[in-house]
């Protein structure tokens, strides 16, 4: 298959069955296999392959391949055995698995987009008064980093991704695995469907400094652990969505 640097851009090929979309090419092959696993009705322990097998029969690049991998790991479908004998095998999913893999089952229906706005909207304060509770030195200092780097990034994009990233990490605090589950559900959709805004038009640099301000403000309020003042950044962060 040929190979493109172009990001967003994949031929389609025998595996991945998709064009030209949204989606970066790791998230285009990581659906993929999902939908192989499923189709196929493998089990857990099935093989499903191995790095190299993936990337030659692809034609994508190794990183590419690779996280895909890495994001299938982390949604609970894939398995990783090192050594000889190993590779990629279909991991046991337990209920959480099973409900994240509803969620992103629905990304193509009419809709999802605002049904994923208003379930996170609602879970926000959830995962967020419970990120307060739980936090350690460790989790507050990734938070700022990532909140440091969605200041510093250059353009809208990168922005969004470092948005759904400091997201992430504030729900990996949460000790409710079946909320955290559903809110990273959602936010796989929106991050998906972001809109995007021109970053030389005033208005949008307007925006993007005022989200960057609601987001501040909920970062150091988990990592005071004030359950007040993030009930009410969270109040500030849905209503400018």
């Amino acid at each position: 298959m040929p190979q493109t640097d172009l990001p967003g851009q994949v031929p389609d090929d025998p595996l991945t069955g998709v064009g030209r979309g949204a989606r970066t090419r790791a998230e285009q092959l990581a659906a993929a296999l999902d939908d192989r696993i499923r189709s196929r009705g493998l089990a857990p322990g099935a093989p499903v392959g191995t790095l190299e097998s993936l990337r030659a029969e692809t034609g994508l690049a190794y990183a590419t391949v690779s996280e895909a991998v890495r994001l299938l790991r982390d949604r609970g479908v894939l398995e990783i055995r090192p050594g000889r004998g190993g590779g990629l095998f279909v991991a046991d999913r337990g209920p959480v698995v099973r409900l994240r893999h509803t969620l992103l089952s629905v990304a193509e229906e009419p809709g999802t987009v605002a049904d994923a706005i208003e379930l996170r909207d609602h879970l926000e304060e959830l995962i967020d008064v419970g990120a307060a509770r739980h936090r350690t030195g460790r989790d507050v200092a990734d938070l700022r980093r990532l909140l440091e780097q969605m200041r510093a990034t250059p353009d809208w994009d990168g922005f969004m991704r470092v948005n759904w990233a400091l997201h992430e990490r504030i729900a990996a605090i949460s000790p409710n695995a079946m909320a955290r589950a559903v809110y990273i559900g959602t936010l796989g959709h929106l991050g998906t469907a972001s809109s995007r805004l021109a970053d030389d038009d005033a208005a949008a640099a307007h925006y993007r400094a005022g989200r960057y301000q609601v987001h501040a403000d909920l970062v150091e309020a988990i990592a005071d652990g004030d359950e007040a003042a993030v009930r009410a950044a969270v109040a500030r962060h849905n209503a400018t969505t």
